[in-house]
This record gives structure tokens, sequence and C-alpha cells, in this order.
């Protein structure tokens, strides 16, 4: 079976989970094996225990643990919850940068978004005639053209392990054990900490229920420096997500009416 986040096929048994992909051009099966092998030396029961891999089989295949609990996306986070994300996030991120150093960068990092956004904002997207939505592009527009986005491409802090998806899906709360752990790791590898940060504030994901992203945000272990870089990359995936939401845009089906509004308030907000 597949939960309705999934894209890639899962078996659900009553102590194991076995995946199936359904695409594996990036090395998803190898990413994930290795963050989970290197989770549970370094960071124990924060994700599945790997159990078994077929990395070379078609489609690959990997066994891991089955862990209770359900997904944040969807429901109205509690401040608990908050805090309990904001805990495994913060030990995530303490793992030594030697050890993550081991990793393949991820596939999805500043330089690439940056560019992306770019590439949008190029295209011309078709965002409607609503004022506030084309408000909200040209500020947009104008802070992409600054040097703010290329300074974000350079990293001055050691890099982290991260999922490189901040979808809400991805975080999974144990009201047993009243934690958080983490799913789904077949883009994870190397990345840029604030531009994680960034990814879980501000994924379109956050719209399918709430999570509070100034909430999280207080509890997570920051430097100033690092706060405003988490801010700045706030800013590019709000803004990349709300380039896709126009009438023919690739975001669009999968969310409801009155999406690109909302979006637009959020990236007047975090432009403001």
């Amino acid at each position: 079976m597949a939960d309705r986040f999934s894209t890639h096929h899962l078996e659900l048994g009553d102590s194991v989970v076995t995946k199936r992909y359904a695409s594996w051009d990036r090395g998803e099966p190898h990413r994930e094996w290795a963050a989970l092998t290197l989770l549970a030396e370094h960071a124990p029961g924060l994700a599945p225990l790997p159990v078994e891999a077929a990395l070379d089989a078609a489609p690959p295949t990997i066994m891991m643990s089955r862990l209770p609990g359900h997904v944040l996306r969807g429901t109205h986070a509690t401040d608990e919850q908050i805090g309990a994300l904001a805990t495994a996030l913060n030990r995530l991120h303490r793992i030594p940068a030697e050890v993550v150093g081991t990793l393949q960068p991820a596939p999805w990092g500043p330089v690439v978004a940056v560019a992306k956004v770019r590439a949008w904002v190029a295209k011309k997207p078709d965002l409607g005639d609503d004022p506030l939505v084309r408000h909200a592009y040209r500020e947009g527009v104008d802070w992409l053209s600054s040097t703010t986005p290329d300074e974000l491409t350079t990293n001055p802090f050691p890099p982290v392990i991260g999922l490189a998806d901040g979808n809400h899906a991805n975080y999974l709360w144990d009201g047993h054990e009243r934690r958080i752990r983490l799913i789904d790791w077949e883009d994870s590898g190397r990345n840029d900490r604030a531009f994680e940060l960034g990814e879980v504030a501000e994924h379109i994901s956050r719209l399918d229920g709430t999570l509070d992203a100034e909430k999280l945000l207080a509890h997570i272990d920051l430097t100033s420096q690092e706060a405003r870089r988490v801010h700045g990359f706030r800013r590019l995936i709000a803004l990349m997500w709300f380039l896709q939401l126009g009438p023919g845009g690739p975001a669009t089906p999968h969310n409801p009416p009155g999406t690109l509004r909302r979006q637009a308030e959020r990236v007047l907000y975090l432009l403001g």
C-alpha cells in the first residue's frame, strides 16, 4: 500500500516497512540506506532502523523498522509537537561534521534552489490579475534581483545531514513516547542547515494543517547569523512555491482554491 503523501510503494508489516522505489535516477535508495545507517549509529531512535536492502534490484527495495504515530501534515500541530520537532531537528543537526561529510551532497540545496526560482521568474509565469498577487510578484522579483540570494549559496557553517524536503508528512508524531521521528530519507544528504530549516518552515504542506514556523524556530539553537540565513531561505522557498501556483502552474492541481493568494500573503509577510 501507499499513503496519500507517498511517491513510492510501501508494504506495512507489523514491525517492518518494505519500500519499493518508483524512481531512482537520483540514487534515492542509496541515499536513504546511507542516511538510515548513519542515523542508527549516531542518532538512534530518530529515524527507522535499517533492516535489509536490495539497492541494485529493479525496483530497488529497502526494509526498515516500522515506527508508530501519525504525520504532522494535515494536522494542527500543538505546542508540544512543535517543541518535539525542534528537539528532533536540533539532535539531527548536532551530528558531527566529519560524520556528515561522508554523505553525498543533497540534490536539493541552496545553489539549485536559487537557480530554480530565477528560472521560474524568467518564464514570466501567469499568476492572474489579483492585485495582491501581482504586488507579491513584483516584490519577490525585486528581492531575487538583489545580491542576497547569491550570498545564501555560500555556507559559512558546517554542513548537516538533512532530508532536503520540508514536507510535513516526513515528521512522525509518536503520542505514546511524546516525540517526533523523521521518515522518508530518499532525497537526503549533506546540506546547509539554514536551508533545511527554511524548507521545514515554508514547504507548501504548511497549508495542509498548521505548524507555527515562528514557534518552531524559537526552539532551534541558532546564532544571529544563522537566523538571518534561515529567514533568507524562507523567502526563497516561499517565493518558489508562489511562482508555481498560477492558473497553469505545476503546484496548482495539488492545492485547494485560494492557495495562490494565501501564498502571496506569505511572500509579502516574509519580505516585509
